[in-house]
């Protein structure tokens, strides 16, 4: 039998209590979970990063380097441009969604979620 690798996500989150939420989630689903806790942080991990991810979930509101900082971040450099990149935040204004489109956001889930509806977001923009 031949081994599958594991799907990779990077999660990006200020709040503990949320990465481990996000760990737990996606680890229970069978992915591999790297996270960042701000911006600048996840930058730093997805550039270092080996295998890359195969999907970013971002916070919106964090410090130092915001969810939109990020979203365009990495949507500058080459060889991350189509790695989808979905926010999870608690906002839920078609003016922020707007501009996480424009910056290169795939999609958007609102704060709180479920595992199935996560699940769920991933595997579309995975696929």
């Amino acid at each position: 039998m031949v081994e599958t690798q594991a799907l990779r996500i990077l999660t990006v989150d200020d709040s503990r209590t949320m990465q481990s939420m996000l760990r737990k989630a996606l680890e229970g689903a069978g992915y591999d979970v790297i996270q960042g806790g701000d911006g600048l942080e996840g930058l730093g991990v997805l550039q270092n990063a080996m295998p890359p991810p195969n999907a970013i979930i971002t916070d919106i509101n964090m410090p130092r380097m915001d969810g939109f900082g990020l979203i365009e971040a990495v949507r500058g450099i080459d060889r991350f441009k189509r790695v989808p990149i979905l926010v999870l935040t608690t906002e839920s204004d078609p003016e922020k969604k707007a501009r996480a489109r424009a910056a290169g956001a795939t999609g958007w889930i609102v704060k709180p979620f479920s595992t199935d509806s996560l699940v769920a977001a991933i595997r579309r923009v995975t696929a």
